[in-house]
């Protein structure tokens, strides 16, 4: 864990906010000079803090107008490594996220469609053909609100 002043934790507001924003930019919300600002912003990446800059995509508008949180309970533990899973179900475009939990599922996808028939076909006919799949639950996304996250 690092520790963060003010003056880190407001970079960091600005950065969620927009995080296209340069170090001359954020300098000038904060009155301060370039170069102090990329100092502190090139420490928060170095610390790990600052993961990159990554472009969010609006899926609604590229047509993908519905978002579903997909449950996976692998089928066959043992015969099957994670690892192969997790590449198999990555090379899948509709899947946005693969993150592997802890609980009644094993992983938990994000997936894009245009709509519910397209979700399904992508669900039978890629998801739960990948070597392993068991078991799914899928929650259907009626609305999203961005929270600013752990620094308020």
């Amino acid at each position: 864990m690092i520790d963060l002043d003010d003056i880190d934790r407001q970079i960091l507001r600005i950065l969620v906010a927009d995080a296209t924003q340069s170090a001359s930019a954020v300098g000038r919300k904060l009155a301060m000079s370039q170069p102090a600002i990329w100092r502190r912003m090139k420490r928060l990446q170095e610390a790990g803090v600052i993961r990159g800059r990554r472009l969010r995509l609006n899926a609604e508008k590229l047509g993908f107008g519905v978002t579903v949180f997909l449950g996976v309970k692998l089928a066959r533990k043992g015969q099957i490594s994670l690892e192969d899973f997790e590449r198999a179900v990555s090379g899948i475009p509709e899947v946005q996220s693969v993150e592997h939990v802890l609980g009644l599922y094993d992983y938990r996808l994000r997936v894009v469609a245009r709509d519910i028939s397209d979700f399904e076909r992508v669900l039978r006919r890629r998801i739960m053909t990948l070597p392993g799949a068991g078991d799914v639950e899928a929650n259907v996304l009626l609305s999203e609100e961005r929270r600013p996250g752990p620094i308020g």
